[in-house]
């Protein structure tokens, strides 16, 4: 039993007539077989394993920069807009080698 009428295709809503509930159409039509048109659903929980990520796997792109600290010439880099929108981003960097983050300006 499909959930739309055989006349004119609209959806079926489920209405009470003469105390039994029946799925009616706006064009006139109704059905008393509302078993068939019952809608069940069913909801599974996904399960999903949570990832770790360990502070020694570093995913940012490395660039070529001096370290103020110990004089590494390899960083770690990522932009943040830090001010208004029309002005430049950020640059931090962080030290491939001792892990000192500094900033850069546009």
């Amino acid at each position: 039993m499909a959930m739309f009428c055989p006349k004119c295709g609209s959806l079926l809503k489920p209405k009470t007539e003469k105390k039994k509930k029946v799925l009616a159409c706006s064009c006139g039509y109704t059905t008393k077989d509302l078993e068939a048109a019952e809608i069940k659903e069913k909801i599974t929980k996904e399960e999903r394993e949570v990832e770790v990520v360990s502070e020694d796997e570093n995913i940012l792109p490395e660039t070529e920069a001096k370290c103020p600290e110990c004089g590494n010439d390899r960083a770690y880099y990522w932009t943040q807009q830090m001010r208004a929108g029309d002005e430049p981003e950020t640059k931090f960097l962080k030290c491939t080698k001792c892990k000192h983050i500094w900033r850069e300006y546009g």
